[in-house]
């Protein structure tokens, strides 16, 4: 049996009257990628900070490494590193003092691995944190996450003001912690990023969990996108259930089909003579999308 690196169970938090969450069920195993998607104000960062013993879940159970995330704090830090999207630094230290700083708290200093992080996150660490822009304060604190040996990762948009060639470079480090058997947390706005790295995926709303599972589960749910031509017009697919959004386009149409019809879909239209048929998955952007649209969101 897999071992868990993180459980909430009916976890809740009110700040007076306001409930940021409420009734959170989460699960992260070892060894796993787990993305935490929702736009600001959703309760992203409430949850982290719960989990991070910085916050007291005001109701439910909130444990990490099977110890309660509040009461246990001290301990739990002990073994995981956190990556905030907006990183604030000691403006007179260098960066690379901040990097020894936080790594030198948890006892162990790979010096191989923190030069190849420097490296690879093009980082100079001599300057002054003062002159770092937002994306190199945010190396700085991915090259001390990275560099530090911790079983589980909590990252709340982490790759935030990265351009994309060192987007690249954080998501190969992600993976590599991955094969290693550690455990992720991802909290992020780029649905690509989450759809590259993540085994799985919850998507929170106003406070809620309104949907869990891989990306392919998730998928099933939701609707397919097909373009096609045909030898003869396709008549009376309106109709047809399952069918959604019929567009025309040049010699065809383009229409979307539920997950679960696409085979009767295909059936009927090979009457025509199929010519061309192009089917496209939803993106993870789609499926968020369909939830917030669906209920008055964003």
């Amino acid at each position: 049996m897999t071992a868990l690196s993180l459980e909430t169970v009916k976890m809740s938090k009110k700040f007076g009257k306001l409930t940021a969450l409420d009734g959170i069920d989460l699960k992260v195993n070892e060894g796993e990628v787990f993305g935490y998607i929702g736009p600001n104000g959703a309760g992203k960062t409430t949850t982290i900070r719960v989990l991070l013993g910085i916050l007291k879940a005001s109701e439910g159970s909130a444990k990490v490494f099977g110890m309660d995330a509040w009461k246990d704090a001290v301990e739990i830090h002990k073994r995981i590193a956190y990556v905030p999207g907006d990183v604030t630094l000691w403006p007179n230290l260098t960066g690379g003092e901040v990097i020894d700083l936080f790594v030198s708290l948890r006892g162990s200093h790979d010096k191989a691995r923190r030069e190849r992080l420097l490296k690879d996150f093009d980082l100079d660490p001599t300057k002054k944190c003062r002159t770092y822009s937002k994306g190199n304060r945010q190396k700085v604190a991915l090259v001390a996450a990275f560099a530090s040996e911790a079983d589980l990762y909590l990252l709340d948009e982490p790759s935030s003001g990265l351009d994309p060639l060192m987007e690249q470079v954080f998501q190969e480090y992600v993976l590599e912690l991955k094969r290693e058997g550690k455990g992720i947390f991802l909290s992020s706005h780029i649905m690509s990023e989450v759809e590259k790295l993540c085994d799985r995926i919850s998507i929170i709303r106003e406070g809620k969990i309104v949907e869990t599972g891989t990306l392919s589960e998730m998928r099933h749910l939701t609707r397919i996108t097909m373009n096609i031509e045909t030898e003869t017009p396709v008549e009376g697919l309106a109709s047809v259930t399952g069918v959604h959004g019929i567009t025309p386009r040049q010699n065809g149409l383009s229409f979307q089909v539920d997950s679960a019809k696409v085979s009767d879909v295909v059936s009927y239209i090979a009457q025509y003579g199929v010519k061309k048929l192009e089917s496209t998955p939803p993106t993870l952007e789609d499926l968020f999308m369909r939830h917030y649209n669906a209920n008055g969101g964003v």
